[in-house]
């Protein structure tokens, strides 16, 4: 008999030639220390490395961080190679998007039109994602977590 357990998994990674790790690092601990099982691919993920991940482990939610300011020319064409992969998960993207104090919205708005759930800015504390993630997949507490909230 095979125990199916609640974890939902996550496919972390920086996308394209950013280098940055201690984004993705805390990340992966804040989602890890949620309940979530975390497949961190490092930095200079390509789209084609997140898609084969998200297949691989049968990911529920793909998270792309970049800082390095190329977020946009990174993500041309990612959702198109996700779904030719088949993977069918909640896409999120956050860190420093875009070069120079660009009006946040607008990245916000770029990033919706590229094909992303959701986009978070450079401040976005971890737990709003966590927060924002288990929403969006309707993430409801344990037996045990609600039996712990309701005493």
């Amino acid at each position: 008999m095979v125990l199916h357990t609640m974890s939902q998994t996550v496919v972390l990674g920086v996308i394209g030639s950013d280098a940055h790790v201690v984004g993705i690092t805390i990340l992966e601990q804040a989602f890890s220390a949620a309940g979530f099982d975390v497949i961190n691919l490092g930095v200079q993920t390509s789209q084609e490395e997140f898609a084969e991940a998200a297949v691989a482990h049968d990911a529920e939610a793909v998270l792309v961080s970049s800082l390095y300011g190329h977020a946009e020319q990174d993500c041309q064409g990612f959702h198109e190679v996700l779904e030719d992969a088949g993977v069918d998960a909640v896409t999120y993207i956050g860190g420093n998007l875009a070069v120079g104090q660009d009006e946040f919205e607008r990245t916000r708005r770029t990033f919706r039109r590229l094909g992303f759930d959701r986009v978070f800015d450079s401040e976005t504390d971890p737990e709003d994602a966590i927060a924002a993630l288990r929403e969006d997949l309707q993430i409801r507490p344990t037996e045990s977590e609600r039996a712990t909230i309701s005493s």
